[in-house]
């Protein structure tokens, strides 16, 4: 028999490794059997060992580890130089792979014995290190940056010019810094969740830079009057009188740039006594009310006329509800907050223009200067073409039981219009050009009463209704002046009788103390 010497060698050996082999993976079995709660030596989740640990003790330290992340120091670059100091846990620092856990907890316990066996025996060569993964929360982060890291954005200052004594003042801009709210927030979680050493940290903040409109130089050029326009006021009231001057004042000084549009609502509002208005006269619903800021409409009016003068680009503009007596129909511009009426315009120029307004002797004035652009020779007017007339035919009369007979509120009529607004243009002497920019029509309001009827006299209230059942509000002053002189006339009566009375009373009682005094002066 001839034996194989090369095969047999190689069957004694592979005889003798796998008893060594069983006999460690026996050893390392009943290690495993012992050790089969807890994780083995030489396994971490970042920095954190787990050697020994149940999944509760190393779901603890990782815990503990994270909490104590939390209170790491975040500095935040914000605007200006400015800095926020928050902690990782005001940014909503959490452990993100809790996953990571159960991976740490079967180390060396999944598999066939060979597995196990090599993964102990790689352990006992070098640890088993699992990822920690941390995430920010992103409306905590996000409520950082706008309740704390906002209040350092620096809001660019544009250049401004304001006229003094006749002559304009300009000071340079500045240019704004303000947090990107949502590239700032990426940047911080991307730190933390890539770049972290858990250690204190600063991170700066992404900034946005806003150049400032215009410039002194730009500005000094502002000197031409594109258009200008002035109406009075003289009859107002006092509180009018203030709320149109209070108006002007909010806009003048206004620069605005090319493309800028201007909202005079925007500008003007709110209507309010700590904004400087009072109550006034003002349209609604047909009738004249008293209303904060009442008066305001002809601020609009009169710079709605500036600016069509200065040929800009009006984009709102509205009627009143009723015709108004300091501009011919067509050329007002009503501002009406419940309405939503809104004068609008932009600068439709290639240069910044500058609005100036002012008040005087009760008359209201808009100018708006900048580069004149157009011909020297070019000419703009405006004319107002009433269309229809509608007078009221007929008064309107309310009872009123809780005033007395004599009492009448009185309020005037208003003739309905429809008008329209031509643009006509000149060159050269020559009519170039003529355009209808707006049609407008104002509702006609009968004139209206209120008529007290409280009375105990019947035959008073019977003629009072008669009177208003008339329809006529003049007859009806004549009636309560009628009644009222009666009244009068019956209270003087029966003064003059009730004197008569105690004059005689008097008399009497004089005579009786004279006749008592004669008779005393007789007795002995």
């Amino acid at each position: 028999m001839v034996i194989d010497m090369k095969k047999c060698f190689k069957y004694l050996w592979t005889l003798a490794l796998m008893i060594v082999l069983m006999g460690s993976l026996g050893e390392t079995a009943a290690e495993a059997k012992e050790e089969n709660d807890t994780i083995l030596n030489g396994v971490y989740i970042g920095e954190v060992e787990l050697s020994g640990m149940t999944a509760d003790e190393a779901q603890q330290a990782v815990s503990q580890y994270v909490d104590n992340l939390k209170t790491k120091n975040v500095t935040l670059g914000a605007p200006g130089d400015c800095y926020v100091a928050v902690t990782a846990g005001e940014l909503g620092l959490k452990w993100e792979n809790t996953d990571v856990l159960s991976e740490a907890m079967s180390v060396g316990k999944k598999g066939n014995f060979i597995k196990r066996y090599m993964a102990i025996q790689d352990l006992k060569k070098g640890s088993k290190v699992y990822d920690l993964e941390l995430s920010l929360d992103e409306n905590m982060v996000r409520s950082v940056l706008e309740e704390q890291c906002t209040q350092y954005d620096i809001l660019a200052k544009n250049a401004t010019m304001t006229r003094v004594d006749g002559a304009f003042e300009i000071e340079e801009g500045q240019a704004g810094e303000t947090v990107n709210i949502e590239e700032s927030l990426l940047k911080v979680s991307e730190y933390i969740t890539d770049e972290w050493d858990h250690q204190d940290a600063a991170i700066d903040l992404v900034v946005d830079v806003t150049e400032p409109k215009g410039s002194a130089e730009e500005l000094s050029k502002l000197t031409d009057v594109l258009g200008t326009f002035t109406t009075s006021y003289s009859t107002s009231s006092a509180a009018r009188c203030k709320n149109i001057e209070n108006g002007c004042n909010l806009i003048n000084s206004t620069i605005l740039y090319p493309g800028d549009e201007f909202s005079t609502y925007e500008t003007i509002k709110p209507f309010t006594e700590a904004n400087g208005y009072f109550p006034a006269g003002s349209y609604l619903n047909g009738k004249v009310v008293e209303s904060l800021g009442g008066g305001i409409c002809q601020v609009s009016t009169t710079l709605y006329n500036t600016v069509l003068l200065s040929e800009l680009e009006v984009t709102e503009r509205h009627n009143h509800s009723m015709i108004v007596t300091y501009v011919k129909p067509s050329m007002d511009a009503a501002i009406a907050e419940s309405a939503g009426k809104d004068f609008k315009f932009v600068n439709n120029y290639s240069n910044p223009i500058y609005i100036e307004g002012h008040t005087e002797n009760k008359q209201i004035t808009f100018t708006i200067y900048g580069v004149e652009e157009r011909s020297s020779d070019r000419e703009v007017l405006y004319e107002s073409e009433t269309l229809s007339v509608t007078r009221p035919d007929h008064e309107v009369i309310t009872a009123a039981p809780g005033q007395g007979i004599g009492y009448i509120h009185v309020e005037s009529a208003h003739i309905g219009y429809t008008a329209q607004l031509w643009k006509v243009v000149v060159e050269n002497g020559a009519e170039v050009s003529r355009d209808v920019i707006n049609k407008s029509a104002y509702k006609v309001s009968p004139r209206t009463a209120t008529v007290g009827i409280n009375t105990d006299n019947p035959a008073h209230a019977a003629r009072i209704q008669a009177a208003i059942d008339s329809g006529s509000i003049d007859a009806c002053k004549a009636e309560a002046a009628a009644i009222q002189a009666e009244v009068a006339a019956a209270a003087q009566q029966q003064a003059d009788l009730e004197a008569y009375y105690q004059a005689l009373q008097q008399q009497q009682l004089e005579a009786q103390q004279q006749a008592q005094q004669q008779q005393q002066a007789q007795q002995p």
